[in-house]
Formats: C-alpha cells, sequence, structure tokens
C-alpha cells in the first residue's frame, strides 16, 4: 500500500510538474512536418519523429468533439491537451484498455481528476486501439501509443487522415460500438 502511495505521488508530481513548466515556458514549437504527405494523409514516426506534437496540435484545433480510443495513454503533453480542449468546451470521451485501471495515480486518473469522461473497456483480452477522431473530419491512428515511450523510445508509425468520410465514418462506428459496452472510470482501481 506504501509502495502505492509513493508512486501516486511520484505520478502526480510528475505531471504538476511538466504543467508548471508549460506554462512559464514559451509557446511550443510546431509540429514536426510530416515524413510524407499526400492528399489529406500526413505521416509520422518515431522516435523523435513529432508524433506528439502532431497529436498535440490536432488537439488544440478541434471546435467541437474528440473521441479517444487507447490501449496505453501516459503522455502528459496529450493529456494537458485534451484537458485544455475539454476546458475550451470540446466534448470529449476517451476509452482506455483495462490496464489502464489501476490503483495509483495515472492519465486515466488525471483526466477524470480534470472532469473528463473517461472510460475503461475491459470486454476483450486488450482494447489495443490507439484512435483519436476530431470534429468528424480528421482521423489520428497508427501503432503510436499516446505515451512518452512511444515518441522516444519506440519504432512507432502515426497517421492523420483528414477528410476521408466513409473512412471516418467507419472508425466512429467501432467507436460508438466499444463505447457502448465500456464502463465509466473510477479512480480507486476498482
Amino acid at each position: 500500500m506504501r509502495k502505492k502511495l509513493l508512486l501516486a505521488i511520484a505520478f502526480a508530481l510528475g505531471v504538476w510538474a511538466y504543467l508548471l513548466m508549460g506554462a512559464a515556458a514559451p509557446r511550443r514549437a510546431p509540429a514536426a512536418p510530416a515524413m510524407g504527405a499526400e492528399d489529406g494523409i500526413a505521416a509520422y514516426f518515431s522516435p523523435g519523429g513529432g508524433c506528439t506534437s502532431a497529436v498535440v496540435a490536432q488537439i488544440e484545433k478541434a471546435t467541437q468533439t474528440i473521441d479517444v480510443q487507447a490501449y496505453l495513454f501516459t503522455s502528459p503533453p496529450i493529456a494537458q491537451a485534451i484537458t485544455q480542449a475539454y476546458d475550451r468546451g470540446v466534448r470529449i470521451r476517451v476509452v482506455l484498455d483495462k490496464s489502464q485501471k489501476t490503483g495509483h495515480y495515472s492519465s486515466a486518473t488525471y483526466l477524470l481528476n480534470h472532469h473528463v469522461p473517461v472510460y475503461i473497456d475491459d470486454q476483450h483480452a486488450l482494447a489495443h486501439n490507439k484512435v483519436m477522431l476530431l470534429d468528424g473530419q480528421v482521423l489520428i491512428t497508427g501503432s503510436f501509443n499516446f505515451t512518452k515511450s512511444a515518441e522516444e523510445n519506440n519504432a512507432e508509425n502515426l497517421l492523420i487522415i483528414r477528410d476521408r468520410p466513409k473512412l471516418i465514418a467507419a472508425y466512429q462506428a467501432n467507436f460508438d460500438r466499444h463505447f457502448n459496452h465500456s464502463m465509466p472510470y473510477a479512480a480507486s482501481g476498482k
């Protein structure tokens, strides 16, 4: 129990330190240019390819809705961008894998503490999706988990796809199907 409490405190302090540094620092640099872009589709690669910045830039542009499906979600910049979008009135729904349902402070808890609706999809061995749908116009997907490790250490890919209504509708239908059987996240991890 003591170890869990110490982990929770360490995570919370890390998030707060990040947020404080972000508030004091000048505006972040724009997203790195895509490694490949064609007809409304942009590709990014990590490590170090600007995937996180590209995701944050899209979140900052959202005005109506953001739906997130994530297997892992521990990226402070992405969590902060989502809470800021929520604060400016964007409707947000986050569906996470059951592995994110823990007893210690996590991004799920961080989002919940900022009143962002978070749900757990525990109906599968893994809810391994890495998807964001923004304003019914933008789809973000790929192998890229929304984590610091995915940006800095892993070989990952990320696609940002714009203005493909049939493709976006298919992903939205899949999101809705999983959202409908997911349960609200409870910070206690129970």
